[in-house]
């Protein structure tokens, strides 16, 4: 996952629509790569992070109890589903589609 999504969190109290933004790294005249950090919010609320191993395969939730962890869990597969271990093009390169 290279670019921010919107999840939509289906909950017994209604529909929450998550904003999941990638925290990229940016190492100088070479290449920017994702760090396994993605923030989490729900409109101009944060709901803290996920944080992800080296491998992609086991995760953590940062937030203080605004998601369950069963929410976290699917949002995480989702993040996970979309392949976010892909390395960014150089800046100022043409950028993945």
């Amino acid at each position: 996952m290279i670019k921010p999504a919107d999840y939509s969190l289906y909950t017994s109290d209604g529909e929450r629509s998550i904003t999941i933004k990638p925290v990229h790294q940016t190492i100088p005249d070479v290449t920017t790569q994702i760090t396994g950090v993605f923030k989490l919010s729900e409109g101009e609320v944060d709901l803290g992070d996920i944080v992800f191993d080296d491998n992609m395969r086991e995760w953590e939730y940062t937030g203080f109890g605004d998601l369950t962890h069963e929410q976290a869990a699917q949002i995480a597969k989702y993040i996970q589903d979309k392949n976010p271990t892909q390395t960014l093009p150089p800046a100022g390169g043409e950028g993945l589609k």
